[in-house]
């Protein structure tokens, strides 16, 4: 996943020229606590936080002299690995991040809360669904011979003897987040997984030999 897919493309904007007053009311309509400063072409040249312009007396100061020069700035690129967006906001304790494309334009605003949107989605996959996937990978290999593969990892891990089939119609009912808490992590629930493709791999080859 790339930063541009988490990012918000309806970002606020504001411009050197407007004063502390039109840039808190329109950081107040849009419900934003820090935002980018553009030139006339888009281009990042500062940064503004709500706690800059409360501190102002006039309220007639342009944003120019308020704001955070271009060198204070952290960015991200709209090609960036998404786990960076989520790196930078933990290391540098922010609440939004500026997304530029090649041309040194900004394209978007990653928040935190767009984050923990789509890390919440992600929990939500069907379980069901990863294995699809699985199973296309594993050319050659049978729904039905990763179905008992995977009854048997089971066995193997937690003791409980369980048909292909009920395991089938367990994984229709679970999502990734509930199976990664039921695995005790992403590492097992992985781990877990390759198992499966393993034995169902070995299983293949023993009935061919």
């Amino acid at each position: 996943m790339k930063v541009k897919e988490l990012m918000d493309t309806k970002f606020l904007r504001i411009y050197p020229d407007y004063t502390a007053k039109k840039t808190i009311e329109l950081m107040y309509r849009k419900k934003r606590y820090s935002t980018a400063v553009l030139d006339n072409k888009d281009k990042l040249i500062g940064w503004v936080m709500s706690i800059d312009l409360a501190l102002i007396d006039d309220k007639t100061k342009k944003i120019e002299e308020i704001m955070h020069p271009l060198e204070d700035v952290i960015t991200l690129h709209e090609n960036d690995p998404a786990r960076d967006a989520v790196v930078k906001i933990v290391e540098y304790k922010v609440m939004s991040i500026p997304v530029l494309n090649n041309e040194g334009k900004v394209v978007g605003m990653v928040r935190n809360c767009d984050i923990t949107k789509t890390l919440a989605k992600l929990y939500d996959i069907p379980v069901y669904n990863l294995f699809k996937t699985f199973e296309k990978e594993l050319k050659g290999i049978t729904w039905d011979e990763l179905m008992e593969a995977a009854a048997v990892v089971t066995k193997h891990t937690t003791g409980e003897d369980i048909s292909a089939k009920e395991y089938e119609k367990r994984i229709e009912n679970t999502t990734f987040g509930q199976a990664l808490w039921a695995c005790g992590g992403l590492e097992k629930f992985f781990a877990g997984l390759i198992k499966i493709g393993e034995i169902a791999i070995a299983r293949r080859v023993a009935k061919v030999r």
